[in-house]
């Protein structure tokens, strides 16, 4: 067994299956989408444990709270390594992860962004260690986002050569 999976499963965290997008809605982009040594990752949103869209859903600020949103973001962390597994196989694959931008479902006023989008920074930093898991970050609120979530992101990885 890898580190990575290793720690997995030290932490006790399960990656969920492909997402299931709701009733009728075609996703055509690839979750992935590797260039080289680089990987681009898909906006992501959370997951339940088979695969559906995970709430707590709506505003953070209003219908979220902060500690929800933190937990959200955590949440979209193991999706998106749910996809990077799925792409490579095995997760040791990732040399370090470059950028991270993470979007919250705002309601107006609210501006504790950085501290949602910890959620998804502590998870990786848990999981790789500070060498591999340290990333540039954004951390935004935005006035919607699909299907209501709270939260989504999207990153870039380098690959081993």
């Amino acid at each position: 067994m890898s580190r990575v999976a290793s720690r997995l499963t030290e932490l006790g965290l399960a990656l969920p299956p492909p997402m299931q997008a709701p009733g009728g809605i075609k996703l055509p982009f690839p979750w992935i989408n590797v260039r080289g040594d680089r990987v681009i990752i898909s906006g992501h949103g959370p997951q339940n444990t088979d695969g559906s869209l995970a709430g707590p859903f709506g505003k953070v600020g209003a219908e979220v709270t902060l500690e929800q949103a933190h937990e959200v973001a955590r949440k979209v962390g193991l999706s998106i390594l749910g996809s990077l597994q799925r792409e490579f196989g095995d997760l040791e694959r990732i040399a370090g992860w470059v950028r991270v931008f993470g979007m919250v479902n705002s309601a107006p006023g609210f501006d504790r962004h950085p501290a949602v989008i910890n959620g998804f920074s502590d998870l990786v930093l848990s999981v790789f260690g500070p060498e591999v898991g340290r990333h540039a970050r954004s951390a935004i609120g935005v006035a919607a986002l699909p299907f209501n979530i709270a939260v989504e992101i999207e990153g870039e990885v380098l690959l081993r050569k």
